[in-house]
């Protein structure tokens, strides 16, 4: 068994980034701009947004940070995402998710300039996606995908089996698995909570995302043997004996399934790092994009 790990390869895709950054600015050219909107207190998007900022911070991206009371009235958001999309010096708009119940998350990821969804999650980009043209990515997705190709591990002709269809990971993950490249060329099954038969069907797949935000609950009788499993699970968990009050928890039972897999990420230390690595690509591929034009 050997650990698909995060901070590695997160690692090489930001030392990457940091470098190309440098050589923009030694050729006095734009660098990369990321906007970030947050709405709201919620501690897992607080620590996420700031993790985004201080990425950016490490590899000489420039970033900008907004942020809301969760009583904000979506018309002011509206008008600062507005104020962004004609800001010519930012390349990347992400507005953290979820929002406010008085919000309409469509509307608001509708209205980011598809030049500038560097989350992946506008209509244009994701009809892009499905039919394999050029486009950003869902960063979770494209994460994965990055980690695949980095550790060379072999998709062509596999089963691969996705538990989960939220829009932003499951279908994409999905779709990206079975395009015609490499990683990819799988045959996929998507799964979801009205799938009969799973522990039998997860027993076929060569490769397992689980992505459907319930602790543990791919277990050991579920996996066959050398089977990859990727682990998209990020859950807080109450726990009084860490100094945070909590400890985060992933949708596999790691401890009992790692023993059967070839490769397993671990969470935390997985798909976490690669999301925002991800998210880090994009915003440099805007900039790339403005740049030549």
């Amino acid at each position: 068994m050997q650990l698909l790990e995060g901070k590695i390869v997160s690692q090489a895709v930001k030392d990457d980034l940091r470098h190309k950054t440098n050589q923009l600015k030694n050729q006095h050219k734009k660098i990369p701009h990321l906007a970030a909107i947050l709405i709201g207190t919620d501690g897992a998007s607080e620590t996420y947004v700031a993790s985004k900022i201080k990425n950016c911070e490490e590899i000489g991206f420039k970033s900008s940070m907004y942020r809301f009371k969760n009583d904000v009235d979506e018309t002011t958001v509206i008008s600062k995402i507005e104020e962004l999309n004609s800001d010519d010096d930012v390349d990347g708009i992400l507005v953290q998710l979820p929002l406010p119940k008085h919000f309409s998350e469509e509307k608001i990821v509708n209205l980011i300039d598809p030049r500038k969804d560097v989350d992946g999650f506008h209509p244009m980009s994701v009809g892009k996606m499905v039919q394999g043209l050029p486009t950003f990515l869902p960063a979770t997705p494209y994460g994965i995908m990055l980690m695949l190709e980095h550790y060379k591990i072999e998709t062509a002709g596999k089963h691969a089996v996705v538990i989960g269809r939220s829009n932003i990971v499951g279908r994409p993950m999905s779709i990206l698995l079975s395009q015609q490249a490499n990683p990819g060329n799988c045959t996929v099954t998507l799964c979801h909570s009205r799938t009969k038969n799973l522990k039998e069907i997860c027993l076929q797949a060569d490769i397992i995302v689980a992505a459907l935000g319930k602790v543990s609950f791919l277990t050991a009788d579920m996996v066959k043997e050398n089977a990859v499993v990727i682990d998209v699970g990020i859950t807080r968990v109450e726990d009084v004996t860490k100094k945070s009050g909590f400890r985060i928890m992933g949708d596999v039972d790691f401890h009992a399934v790692a023993p059967r897999c070839s490769y397993i990420t671990p969470v935390p230390g997985g798909v976490g790092l690669m999301t925002i690595a991800a998210l880090l690509k994009n915003t440099y591929n805007a900039s790339l994009q403005k740049n030549n034009s």
